[in-house]
């Protein structure tokens, strides 16, 4: 009996709230989003989900910043849960060149996890180490939107899936593709099929996943984020900086914090680490994940929530500042991730809203960062000094 695609059952699960701090205040809580669109088999049967970056519950589509959407999408990952977000099948995740060169992709579960590279990389000798490094640790990657062109030969050595865009390719384009890739053990992904007939001309050509609004369209799941104390986020962040890590220093301001204990507990428990037994214990999670988890997972959500409600720009610059100050550190036998910290914070006067002035005696920094300031140039440009 033929599948009939249109009626495919999608698991339904849905996202359990979390829990609310006994003693905190009550404050206006937000929601969070995220949505999946299935990727199925030629029998109709669901291979993976792919998740989505939605800014609201009626956002069909994605506008806006890459980088800001790829760092929003693998935070609400934590917070969702990968095993209710898609029932222990593979998760797709766009990533960006950030993402996958700060290692911020790392806070999911690489058995599980789908990394797509999207068409809009720069495919350099920089991009292609961060894949082979990220494939030695289990991920497994996936092209996006792929068009052959000579750079992306080396990536094909490495890649488990590749993803072509039905309405932007024509059958001959299609096949040369196919017959590129030859007896390489890659799986295709035909996206953007909108009906029957386009799932049969693909299933001709040889693809043997699909992913379109024929099937499904990307259903957006929704959660509420947890309230967030900014203070107590800078005075994390400086606890990660310090190595090796102060387990109880950081487990004491974590408990003051139920977003990041919230996160820490989420990726304790997941399929990441396999534990026979559920970490019930901020102090647990944090042996259990070990320093460079923690550093990962505190500095993605302590950026995001210092941010607020101003432009996605301003992280992304943020995030440039500090990556610009890691690399930096290399040449000055300086720390690469406290001066990825201060990249981030030079930013911080306009995340929050006020001079730096006047929150610099209440930041939690050592007095060797105490001396830094921005200096204005004429051209209205800033760099620390």
């Amino acid at each position: 009996m033929a599948t009939t695609y249109s009626q495919v059952h999608l698991p339904s699960q849905q996202p359990e709230l979390p829990l609310q701090d006994a003693g905190a205040t009550a404050v206006p809580e937000e929601l969070r989003y995220v949505a999946r669109q299935p990727i199925l088999d030629a029998h109709g049967k669901v291979h993976g989900y792919e998740l989505l970056f939605r800014g609201s519950a009626v956002s069909v589509a994605f506008d806006g910043d890459s980088d800001s959407a790829t760092r929003t999408v693998l935070d609400n990952t934590i917070i969702f849960g990968v095993e209710r977000l898609t029932g222990g099948l593979p998760i797709f995740v766009n990533c960006t060149r950030e993402a996958l060169l700060g290692g911020l992709v790392k806070v999911l579960p690489p058995q599980h996890t789908v990394l797509e590279l999207l068409e809009t990389l720069t495919p350099d000798a920089a991009l292609f180490k961060a894949c082979q490094e990220l494939k030695a640790d289990g991920y497994s990657i996936a092209l996006d939107d792929f068009h052959w062109h000579p750079d992306w030969d080396p990536f094909l050595g490495i890649a488990d899936y590749i993803k072509v865009d039905f309405s932007s390719t024509t059958p001959e384009q299609r096949a040369k593709l196919i017959a590129r890739i030859g007896l390489r053990p890659i799986r295709l992904i035909l996206e953007r099929v909108e009906n029957e007939q386009e799932l049969k001309q693909g299933r001709r050509e040889g693809f043997t996943l699909f992913q379109g609004f024929y099937f499904c369209r990307p259903q957006i799941m929704e959660n509420r984020k947890v309230p967030a104390n900014r203070l107590v986020h800078l005075q994390i962040l400086q606890a990660v900086l310090e190595h090796p890590l102060d387990v109880k220093k950081v487990s004491d301001l974590v408990k003051r914090e139920p977003s990041l204990t919230y996160r820490l507990l989420r990726i304790a428990n997941s399929p990441i680490y396999a534990t026979r037994q559920a970490v019930r214990s901020i102090h647990g999670a944090l042996v259990m994940i070990g320093d460079e988890m923690v550093r990962r997972v505190i500095i993605l959500a302590a950026a995001a929530e210092l941010k607020g409600n101003r432009p996605s720009e301003l992280l992304r610059m943020a995030f440039l500042r500090g990556r610009f100050c890691e690399l930096a550190a290399a040449g000055s036998d300086r720390d690469p991730t406290e001066q990825y910290l201060l990249g981030i914070l030079s930013l911080l006067p306009a995340m929050l809203g006020v001079t730096m002035k006047s929150i610099t005696k209440s930041l939690p920094l050592r007095n060797a960062f105490r001396p830094a300031r921005r200096i204005q140039r004429g051209t209205g440009d800033s760099r620390l000094a």
